[in-house]
């Protein structure tokens, strides 16, 4: 009776602790009936990259997962093979091996690059980074020009201008298919909302639009739902808390790292609703920085319907509160110099 008993116990334990990322991630199309996607990683062995692929290793919708970085690609590669999920696991190590990690890959995800320390500016992240962003792309132009590119490094307000200004050179550029990945905002826009509101998270939407940097970085709580009538001061301070949300992990580990495990979550997340764009699962809605008609602005991230092309649609702003409006007009000339020194980045050379 007591084993028939622990047993039970078990069985619910088991049910109710499945990871909240792999639960999203089964949603839609099972593996039997989902066709063949590649996936590539490329900076796999770094803070983000490592836990990122463990999630796309329990994705269904990929059958081929390729691990790229200059160093300790195999060991993560071989360590995350053993997983028992679909996909089939490639490491690659060295510029040598970039090629074969991106040929015939459906989504190239970016995670590649230094990560954000105390006291480091968004110009010190750039002057390493976009490099790296540089060479990568001019990678994927040759090796998979069809592919959909996430774009995690940051700043991304910058590096998805260069990635675009590389593959126009280059003559592959498809505005449809590169996204700069915006989803931690949202994922911490959804969690604050609902810590504050005290909802369910699991029922929270909120459009994050903008950029994704600091005061770039513009959560739409007045259209929220479920609707919660928080005061001013309360939408202020969850306002610039989504804002200095990276910057709370850079203190809170004290110079020990930044947000890889929340930023590895999201990404995988957006890397998800790609796939199920390109397999054809209608309405799938994520907010990402796209190339733009929505402002003034040629790139700006609001909320996009993905389809078998990547971007189908993006979407407009909606109606804006007074301070949302304040809010926007206050983050474009930040987000027009970070986007043209992204440019001038990439025309250089």
């Amino acid at each position: 009776m007591k084993a028939a008993m622990l047993r039970s116990v078990l069985k619910r334990s088991c049910s109710t602790t499945v990871p909240s990322a792999s639960h999203v991630m089964r949603r839609g199309f099972s593996s039997e009936s989902s066709p063949e996607r590649k996936v590539a990683v490329l900076g796999a062995a770094g803070g983000i990259g490592q836990p990122l692929a463990l999630l796309m290793k329990l994705n269904p919708l990929v059958s081929k997962l390729s691990l790229y970085d200059i160093a300790g690609t195999p060991g993560v590669a071989a360590d995350i093979s053993h997983i028992n999920t679909r996909s089939e696991v490639a490491g690659f190590m060295g510029e040598d091996q970039l090629g074969q990690a991106l040929e015939g890959s459906d989504i190239v995800i970016i995670p590649a690059g230094v990560p954000r320390k105390p006291g480091m500016t968004r110009d010190d992240l750039f002057n390493i980074n976009a490099g790296i962003v540089k060479s990568l792309c001019t990678a994927i132009s040759k090796y998979c020009p069809n592919a959909l590119v996430n774009m995690i490094s940051n700043p991304v307000n910058s590096t998805v201008p260069i990635a675009a200004e590389i593959f126009k050179k280059a003559g592959t550029y498809d505005e449809k298919k590169l996204f700069g990945v915006t989803t931690l905002d949202v994922v911490r826009a959804k969690t604050f909302y609902a810590g504050k509101a005290k909802v369910n998270v699991a029922g929270v939407n909120v459009p994050v639009v903008g950029g994704h940097a600091g005061i770039t970085i513009l959560p739409l709580f007045s259209q929220a739902t479920p609707r919660a009538n928080l005061a001013d001061e309360e939408i202020k301070a969850l306002t610039k808390r989504t804002q200095d949300g990276g910057t709370e992990v850079v203190e809170a580990k004290a110079g020990k790292g930044s947000a890889t495990l929340s930023m590895a979550y999201a990404g995988a997340i957006f890397a998800d609703a790609c796939l199920k764009g390109l397999n054809g699962v209608p309405d799938v809605v994520e907010c990402s920085f796209v190339q733009s008609t929505v402002t003034e602005l040629p790139f700006f991230a609001s909320k996009v319907r993905l389809g078998k092309n990547g971007v189908e649609e993006v979407l407009g702003l909606g109606p804006l509160s007074d301070y949302e409006q304040q809010g926007l007009e206050a983050l474009k000339p930040e987000l027009k110099s970070s986007i043209e020194k992204g440019i001038k980045f990439a025309n250089q050379s």
